[in-house]
């Protein structure tokens, strides 16, 4: 199996990707869902990290720092900085931010790497619904130094227009911040995975056909 068939079956397999009724935050009803907090152990982020990884690597993104926004983020951007060099030698930095200021001690924002002009960083998150973590940390990245963001990475895109525009969540981000995002998977990615037999879910491929072509970004 490839990388994104693998990684469909290990969400499954975590609890993380569900099929059902669901009700999500914007009031849509979804026959899937995904709760990326179902990931609990040692051995579900050393995975974690190998599919970040993964998409990295396939698509030859360019970095020096991994950057993981404060909370989420921060175990993403270590288990992936840690699966870099295992898996591929790969050597990067990897910093965090912090909710509030630090007064104290080195105090600043960021713990981990201190960032330099023409940096590369690629920031590391699970999901991306619309944009609120990146238009959060931009800000504090670019007032920092001036670092070249060269892509994010999240594990699914949803490819579902916003609830206010035809884009979605990853086309809005291009087209206000520059920033090209990345997912280890995309919906049409888990379909075609139920179609062809790697994980359950033929009784639900209707509804998520349905959904796509209802609230899919143009």
């Amino acid at each position: 199996m490839t990388y994104k068939e693998n990684f469909i079956k290990f969400m499954v397999e975590s609890g993380v990707l569900t099929f059902g009724d669901f009700t999500l935050k914007s009031g849509r009803k979804a026959p899937y869902f995904i709760n990326a907090g179902n990931y609990k152990t040692g051995e579900q982020l050393a995975k974690l990290g190998e599919y970040y990884a993964e998409c990295i690597k396939d698509n030859n993104i360019i970095v020096d720092t991994l950057f993981g926004p404060a909370y989420k983020g921060i175990p993403l951007a270590v288990s992936a900085a840690v699966a870099l060099f295992n898996k591929f030698g790969i050597s990067v930095n990897y910093c965090f931010d912090r909710k509030e200021v630090k007064d104290h001690g080195e105090g600043g924002y960021f713990v981990g790497r201190s960032l330099t002009d023409n940096e590369k960083v690629v920031i590391i998150d699970d999901v991306m619904t619309s944009g609120k973590a990146l238009r959060e940390v931009l800000p504090k990245l670019l007032n920092t130094a001036k670092v070249n963001i060269t892509g994010m990475v999240i594990t699914v895109d949803r490819m579902e227009k916003s609830l206010d525009s035809d884009k979605g969540a990853v086309q809005s981000a291009f087209d206000e911040f520059g920033v090209k995002v990345y997912s280890i998977v995309t919906i049409k990615d888990i379909i075609k995975a139920i179609e062809d037999g790697v994980i359950d879910g033929k009784g639900h491929l209707e509804a998520m056909k349905n959904y796509l072509e209802t609230y899919g970004a143009k």
